[in-house]
Formats: C-alpha cells, sequence, structure tokens
C-alpha cells in the first residue's frame, strides 16, 4: 500500500500508541521530584537539590542516548521491536522505584529509563513519515501530538483523583497499566505499512543513492546547528518550570494535595495542547514554521514572570494552562522543521535524535538550575531566570533562524 494512503488500521493503531504512550515515555516526569520530596523527604537526604540533581544525571543520560537512538532507527527495520523493548525498560525502571531509596540506585534506574525513552519521539515521528510520506507529514504530526497530549491529559486526571484517595504511590500503578495498553497497540501496528526510506527522511527519486553519514548530515547544516542550541533554550527555560511548581505546591498544601494539583497542572496544560496541536498541524504550511515557533517562545517568558505573582495554588494551576500553548506548538512543530531540514538526506532520524540531545541538556540542567536558585534564593528568582532563558531563544530564533517551510508560508 502507498505510504501516502494508509489503512485504516494504521492510523487508528498510530493515534491508540500516541495516546497510551503518552505517560510511559516521559517516565515519571514531574511526579518523581514530588515523590522523593514529599515521601521519601528529608530524614532520607532528599531535598530539592538532590532530587534536582538525580533529574539532572538521568537527562545527561538519556541525551548522550538521543543521536545513537536516532541513528539505530534510521538503519533498522524492526522500529515496533525497539517501541516495544523501551517500554518495558521504562516502566519495570519506574513501578521499582518504592522498594529502592539509595541516592545511587535511584539515579541508576531513572538513567536507564531516560536512556529507552530517547527511542520514542523518533520512532514516532519516523513511523508518522514511513506510513504517510513528506506531503501530509505536518497535519499527521499534528494529529499524533493531538492523541498524545489527549493521553496525558486522561492519565493525569486519573493520577489526581487516585492519589487524593490512595496516596501518591497510585501513579506507578497507572504508569503499569498504559504500559500494558501501548504493547498492544505497538502489536496493531501493521509493520508492511512502514516505508523504511520514507522513514528515514530520503526523497523519492534518492532511494538508490547511499545517505550521507550521520556527522555530514548533523555538522554541515548550520541551520540544523542553530536549531539544535534553541532547542536547549527552550527546554532550559521550560522543564523545570513544572517541577518547580510541584515542589512550592508540596510546601504550600502537603504532600497529598500537591500530587492531585500537579496532576490537575498536567491535565489543564494537555486539554490546551490538543487543539493546538491540531492548528500547528494544519496551518503551519500556510502561514509559515517561524512567527508560529516565535509565539512558543514568548509564551514561554510570559509564563515563567506570571508564576511570581501570587503563590495561590488555584492561580498556579491556572497560569500552567499556558505550557499547553508553548510546548504544543513546540511538540507538533520540531520534526516538521526537522523534516524541512533535512528533506532528501535520509538522516531524518538521527537529525531528530541530535535535535533531541541537545534539549535534553536543556532540559537536564534546567532542573539543577532550577533547584539551587530556589535553594539558594528562593522560587521567584528561579521562575525569572527560566523567563529570562526563554527570551533569549526567542530573540535568537528571530534574528538567526530562516522560514524553513513552503515558499509562500506567511
Amino acid at each position: 500500500m502507498p505510504a501516502h494512503t494508509p489503512s485504516a488500521r494504521a492510523r487508528h493503531a498510530l493515534d491508540a500508541l500516541n495516546f497510551t504512550l503518552a505517560d510511559v515515555r516521559d517516565g515519571l516526569g514531574p511526579y518523581l521530584a514530588i515523590y522523593l520530596i514529599a515521601v521519601r523527604g528529608p530524614q532520607e537526604g532528599w531535598n530539592e537539590a538532590t532530587a534536582g540533581l538525580v533529574m539532572t544525571l538521568a537527562g545527561i543520560a538519556g541525551l548522550v542516548a538521543q543521536t545513537p537512538a536516532g541513528a539505530l532507527i534510521d538503519r533498522t527495520r524492526g522500529k515496533r521491536g525497539l517501541l516495544l523493548a523501551a517500554t518495558l525498560v521504562i516502566t519495570l525502571c519506574c513501578v521499582t522505584l518504592p522498594w529502592v531509596s539509595n541516592f545511587w540506585v535511584v539515579a541508576a534506574t531513572q538513567s536507564l529509563a531516560q536512556i529507552a525513552g530517547a527511542v520514542f519521539a523518533p520512532a514516532l515521528a519516523a513511523i508518522t513519515l514511513g506510513i504517510v510520506g513528506a506531503r501530509h507529514f505536518t497535519r499527521h504530526i499534528g494529529r499524533n501530538e493531538g492523541f498524545n497530549h489527549a493521553g496525558n491529559a486522561f492519565s493525569a486526571a486519573l493520577a489526581a483523583g487516585l492519589a487524593y484517595v490512595f496516596g501518591p504511590l497510585v501513579v506507578f500503578w497507572l504508569m503499569a497499566a498504559l504500559a500494558a495498553a501501548s504493547l498492544m497497540a505497538i502489536w496493531r501496528l501493521p509493520a508492511d505499512e512502514i516505508d523504511d526510506d520514507l522513514a528515514r527522511g530520503m526523497a523519492a527519486e534518492q532511494h538508490d543513492k547511499a545517505p550521507v553519514s550521520a556527522w555530514q548530515a548533523l555538522l554541515s547544516n548550520r541551520k540544523l546547528m542553530l536549531l539544535a542550541v534553541l532547542a536547549a533554550l527552550f527546554h532550559l527555560a521550560n522543564a523545570a518550570m513544572l517541577t518547580s511548581v510541584g515542589q512550592q505546591l508540596t510546601h504550600i498544601v502537603g504532600k497529598s494535595s500537591a500530587t492531585s494539583l500537579i496532576a490537575l497542572c498536567i491535565v489543564a496544560a494537555q486539554c490546551v495542547m490538543v487543539p493546538v496541536a491540531i492548528a500547528v498541524g494544519r496551518c503551519a504550511d500556510r502561514i509559515g514554521r517561524k512567527p508560529i515557533f516565535l509565539l512558543a517562545f514568548a509564551i514561554l517568558a510570559l509564563r515563567g514572570g506570571l508564576y511570581t505573582l501570587s503563590p495561590n495554588p488555584w492561580y498556579l494551576v491556572a497560569v500552567q494552562c499556558l505550557d499547553g500553548v508553548g510546548a504544543g506548538i513546540y511538540g507538533a512543530l520540531m520534526p516538521v522543521v526537522i523534516a524541512d531540514l533535512t528533506h532528501g538526506s535520509g538522516r531524518f532520524n538521527v537529525s531528530q535524535g541530535a535535535i533531541a540531545t541537545a534539549q535534553g541538556l536543556g532540559a537536564a540542567l534546567s532542573a539543577t538550575l532550577a533547584g539551587f536558585i530556589i535553594v539558594g534564593v528562593g522560587y521567584e528568582a528561579a521562575f525569572l531566570a527560566l523567563a529570562a532563558v526563554a527570551v533569549m531563544g526567542g530573540l535568537l530564533y528571530a534574528w538567526r533562524m530562516p522560514e524553513t517551510g513552503p515558499a509562500h508560508a506567511g
């Protein structure tokens, strides 16, 4: 079956996979900091700085794995098997956390989870490109992101309600249940509809040519290198915002209510991300990538500033809704810009891995940066510092990054 006419089974399996993997692909995410601070706590040597250090170490392990993961996806025809293995590894690493408390054991398990998580973003984008082709890729990436955010909202809503009744440990069992559903969705994905040449960004007229090397694809493309810097700045500003809000809520309302409120923050943001991602997928070819991406940086900076205006828990939840706009745009648009910059090279996935390495570096440093600022100066200073980084990223994008979309865009 041609790649641009996927079957109903392929479309539904992609939708189900993005929905069910939403809670699995990022591991425990912000719940990790809440669990370590609220449940383990100072009596076991955990505070904002040590929790941030674990997240930094895990983030570094994940970012080191990003580019090799992308290169592996470019080469392999067993993309479904990679997704299955990564799902199992992340789930096992996270559900064992209640039985371990040693700093280095926690850091090791979470680092392994981050390494496995490096597979998901490039594999899902590659499978989508291989099924639908380049012409319909922008729209389908927006659809993928919409289902991903809907899945995040669903799982976070469940976590909020269940944590209120059963306590914060319930997030571990919820993750295990969704991992089982993910395995079923992977099994339903038809392998014979994935064109592996299209999946790595090889143009139709170049299928018989050897692709350029990974290093040549990455280092010879100045726009791609600039995009990596911008991705790092975006995540340096964004990654620690939600975890910092979660830590602040832990001190304001207590551990049980904090888990429910942070889940509500996630639900609110993810509900906003669903229409944002779909809209980006439909509009990016028409109005261009650059103005939409600049909006993401502007919203991120505004969000950081607004967090400082009030410690009221419900106000913080309301501000978190802005994450749905900024992160929703980023998630839907980044694979599209990478595809623009690598079309015909056959190195779409290794380039995704390189960008993910850069954004992982930014995210890893973000947790430590915010953690030490919070311990030394306070939450308001941390949020303002993160907002300043977002402003820097937006200015750099406006100054140096050209429009990468269709010539008539904008």
